[in-house]
């Protein structure tokens, strides 16, 4: 009993300090510019993702600010057992670019490389530019295009090429809002 306890505690410590260890969201996640300031290191990592994959900075981090707001540790909400009992999760995405295990995998081997986590930025912003390069190559879609990168990020691109997002009206206007947002974005970048 003593060595279950023990164990309890030391799992709960560790736990909370993983989570210490998350970088907090940006405080102004509206403004790009700020974003930057807050978290120095992620301008590099945005520009390095526009080098590579030639996807827009202002496009990666519009479609990241609707995915999770920039939260590290973002999940889906669970769902519920008769209304009320949290219960599962309804997909497996998790961390700054909500990719699901499936894809990440994929990307992974790839060429995230065996050591890219979802929560870290440089990795989940080169994900991003990953999955919007091939969107470009499988669907043609472009890489400045950020209604329809979203559409694919968010339907894959089978479902995009499928047009499975027309019977979701919803994720249109959802889409509508990450290119504004890239609109916003780009304007805000050029005057930091």
């Amino acid at each position: 009993m003593k060595n279950r306890t023990l164990y309890n505690l030391l799992l709960v410590i560790f736990v909370v300090m993983l989570v210490g260890c998350a970088t907090r969201p940006p405080r102004d996640v509206n403004n790009l510019c700020n974003i930057f300031r807050e978290h120095r290191s992620w301008r590099s990592d945005a520009f390095d993702v526009e080098r590579r994959w030639r996807v827009p900075v202002p496009v990666q981090m519009a479609i990241m600010h609707q995915e999770s707001k920039f939260n590290a540790i973002a999940t889906p909400p669970r769902t519920k057992l008769l209304w009320v009992i949290p219960w599962r999760r309804p997909s497996t995405a998790y961390g700054y670019s909500q990719a699901l295990r499936s894809t990440w995998s994929l990307y992974k081997r790839s060429s995230g490389g065996m050591w890219a986590s979802r929560d870290n930025f440089a990795d989940a912003v080169d994900f991003m530019g990953w999955y919007a390069n091939q969107a470009y190559l499988k669907a043609g879609i472009s890489r400045h295009n950020a209604y329809q990168l979203y559409l694919a990020y968010h339907e894959g691109i089978g479902g995009y090429q499928r047009q499975t997002y027309l019977h979701k009206p919803w994720l249109m206007n959802v889409a509508k809002k990450v290119d504004v947002r890239a609109r916003i974005y780009q304007a805000q970048l050029r005057r930091c």
